[in-house]
């Protein structure tokens, strides 16, 4: 996710201003009656009735076009937190600029949609119809809009279509909460007239201007539930083309209530693009948790004193309840498919001999193989040798087409059909940058709004009914939001934000990691030494046979006493785990040489950002090296 600056006091409110961005002047409605040339124009729509297969329903054969009407869309109010603050501490007339608005000369205020002003966004009153091709014949923005998210009517029902009034969310499909807008009754009975064939009709002409709205690598989210999912998504493969078929999204909306037969807890989002081929596409991440999706399979645990055994089920259960400083890992393969004849041969670890099983080759060379056991990658499971994937290897997973996690509590609504911002964000934030335009033809609450507003995205969004458009007003002028580190602030949001990283390690970035024979080569001899020295006294005090290097109690490496030279090693990785100093490397942390002449600290590892950096210092200002060969760009959501 991106970074968060510091916070900022009410005398330094800031906001995101796209300088870059640029729209038609539309009329304000207080001088529009006056120099507005009135006339009526409408703008033609064919369909193809040549695509094949289509969805056939009443009327649809005999209306194969249809017109709309070319309007304007007057201004009336423009609001911006800071010009409000700004108002409030010092009165003063009003400044355009304040609005990201253009101020032009007497003569030009009065030439709507001629001249080019500062970008602002827009919530706008009146039927999505009329405002999409407003936005296409008189604002010139066909192949402007990076993605649209459309959140209509699941139906013809009352409770599909309307709330009556601001504080009541419990629509029924009743006469009695039927709404009192004289026009959204009106167009509540025209527009279904013949039921779920006016319903099909109402969508196709609707998504067909959308599709002439968006850019080339622009997508379209339609949320619907399962009652008509079917028929909508016939209808998005005859308007966008089966081609451009991008995914079927499930998300959960509630967490379940009691009804005849099965219980339904999920909405549906329909994913289309305007051209697959070219769509953009941002990989959103979601944190691994042990026992979770993604983590199921870390059965294993580094312990502080680097010793290594099961996670308990208990542990699995409550992560919290393993001992601070543990790191749990995974047993992974160390081969791959096909037999080769130079890498099948059998590898040597910890003085037994360990045979490629049959058809299969080590993932890695001969020397990645030592690399690895250098950093304390490898390990023995019952007769074959292993390779161990921590957690913190890569410590997000890709979301995928089923999320979970998005149930919206009945505190958090203010609006009966609202959906929660976690969806909508992981639309915006997969599908655009910041900077790009996101448009709603279907306001509601104005979640849609709030969450470009929050990301840095340019937004439009319109609805019918006066009851959204005045809660999303309220929620829009009442959000704080966090203000995000800006890459270029010179360009605003489409510069970009600075996002948060998270390491990726591979045993590939491992085994090929050089640096690891340049630390081994330096610290060996010394363990040599020290091993050596430990013999001496054992065979001495107890006349025991040598031990080699892997046979050593953990606790007795550190606490090695020689005659000269070396008298202490103690290797510390991440957690504390002591371990062997090129581990360190791979995994991060410091090791501490005592010698007779005094103590030398060298740091290895990872840094912050995820960048390794190996060396006497760990500085950010040093070239990158060490385990990884690239960083994952986690966008959390």
């Amino acid at each position: 996710m991106a970074r968060r600056k510091s916070p900022i006091t009410d005398q330094n409110v800031q906001d995101f201003r796209h300088e870059q961005a640029r729209r038609k002047n539309n009329p304000p409605a207080g001088i529009a009656p006056t120099y507005e040339v009135r006339e009526r124009r409408t703008q033609t729509y064919a369909h193809d009735p040549h695509l094949d297969p289509q969805l056939v329903w009443a009327g649809k054969a005999e209306n194969t076009s249809f017109e709309v009407d070319v309007v304007s869309l007057h201004i009336h109010e423009r609001i911006s937190t800071r010009a409000i603050l700004d108002a409030v501490r010092r009165p003063q007339p009003l400044q355009l600029a304040l609005f990201g608005e253009t101020p032009l000369p007497a003569d030009q205020q009065i030439e709507f949609y001629q001249h080019e002003v500062g970008w602002a966004n827009r919530l706008i009153l009146g039927d999505n119809l009329l405002v999409m091709n407003s936005l296409l014949v008189k604002e010139g923005m066909a192949g402007k809009v990076r993605m649209i998210y459309i959140d209509p009517p699941y139906g013809i029902k009352y409770a599909s279509n309307f709330q009556p009034r601001i504080d009541r969310r419990d629509v029924k499909d009743k006469d009695e909460d039927l709404t009192h807008e004289p026009e959204q009754i009106k167009a509540y009975r025209d527009t279904w007239k013949l039921g779920i064939h006016s319903y099909l009709t109402y969508l196709r002409d609707r998504l067909l201007l959308a599709r002439e709205l968006l850019t080339e690598s622009g997508s379209i989210f339609l949320q619907i539930n399962d009652e008509n999912l079917h028929l909508v998504r016939c209808l998005l493969d005859e308007v966008f083309g089966r081609e451009n078929f991008v995914a079927v999204v499930a998300f959960a909306k509630t967490t379940g209530f009691s009804g005849e037969l099965l219980d339904t807890v999920t909405d549906y989002l329909l994913w289309y693009a305007k051209d697959k081929d070219s769509i953009k596409y941002r990989q959103l991440f979601t944190s691994k948790t042990l026992g979770d999706e993604g983590a199921e399979n870390y059965d294993f645990v580094t312990l502080p004193d680097g010793t290594r055994r099961r996670v308990s089920h208990p542990e699995k259960r409550d992560p919290a309840s393993l001992p601070m400083g543990s790191n749990v890992f995974a047993s992974d393969q160390i081969t791959s498919q096909g037999q080769t004849a130079l890498g099948s041969l059998p590898i040597t670890h910890h003085g037994r001999v360990f045979d490629c099983p049959p058809g299969l080759h080590w993932k890695t060379t001969v020397d990645g193989i030592r690399r690895l056991a250098h950093a304390e990658r490898l390990f023995i499971q019952g007769e074959r040798l292993r390779y161990a994937r921590y957690l913190s290897d890569l410590p997000v997973i890709a979301i995928h087409n089923i999320w979970l996690d998005t149930q919206l509590g009945s505190r958090e609504k203010t609006y009966s059909v609202q959906t929660a911002t976690k969806v909508i964000e992981r639309c915006i934030l997969m599908t655009t940058d910041p900077g790009d335009l996101v448009f709603d033809p279907t306001c509601g609450s104005g979640t849609t709004a709030y969450c470009a507003e929050k990301w840095g995205r340019r937004w439009i969004t319109c609805d019918t009914s006066r009851v959204a458009l005045a809660i999303a007003r309220q929620r829009l002028m009442t959000a704080k939001f966090d203000y995000y580190e800006l890459r270029d602030p010179e360009r605003g949001p489409a510069g970009g934000f600075t996002y948060e990283t998270v390491p990726h390690i591979t045993l590939e970035s491992i085994a090929k990691n050089t640096e690891i024979d340049a630390i081994a080569a330096k610290y060996q001899p010394q363990i040599d030494q020290a091993l050596a020295d430990l013999n001496r006294a054992l065979i001495g005090a107890t006349g025991q046979p040598l031990l080699r290097e892997w046979e050593v109690p953990r606790e007795v490496l550190q606490l090695i006493h020689g005659v000269g030279g070396v008298s202490r090693i103690r290797t510390t990785g991440m957690g504390g785990a002591p371990r062997g100093a090129a581990a360190g490397l791979a995994a991060g942390g410091s090791g501490r040489l005592s010698t007779a002449s005094g103590t030398e600290t060298r740091r290895f590892g990872w840094g912050r950002s995820g960048c390794a950096f190996a060396g006497d210092h760990l500085s950010a200002d040093r070239p990158p090296l060490g385990a990884p060969v690239r960083r994952a760009q986690a966008r959390a959501c």
